[in-house]
């Protein structure tokens, strides 16, 4: 089981599940990130939090707890 926190920059990953429950992954859903969507991991920061995603066409920054929720191929 690989988590987007385990992707190394530069690479282009499939979501396959979404771990944790409740408002946690509700915000994550919202963010767009769901079943089957493409995520191209774009830079970590030095300190790795937080990691800069494009996802659907949009960059974004997520923090590395909600990154080990995203369970990736």
């Amino acid at each position: 089981m690989k988590t987007l926190k385990d992707v190394s920059n530069g690479s282009t990953v499939k979501v396959v599940k979404l771990a944790g429950e409740g408002a946690v992954k509700r915000r994550i859903m919202d963010m767009g990130i769901t079943k089957g969507v493409e995520i191209f991991v774009r830079k970590t920061a030095p300190l790795g939090d937080p990691v800069e995603v494009t996802v659907r066409g949009y960059e974004l920054s997520l923090r590395k707890a909600d990154t080990e929720m995203i369970i990736v191929q």
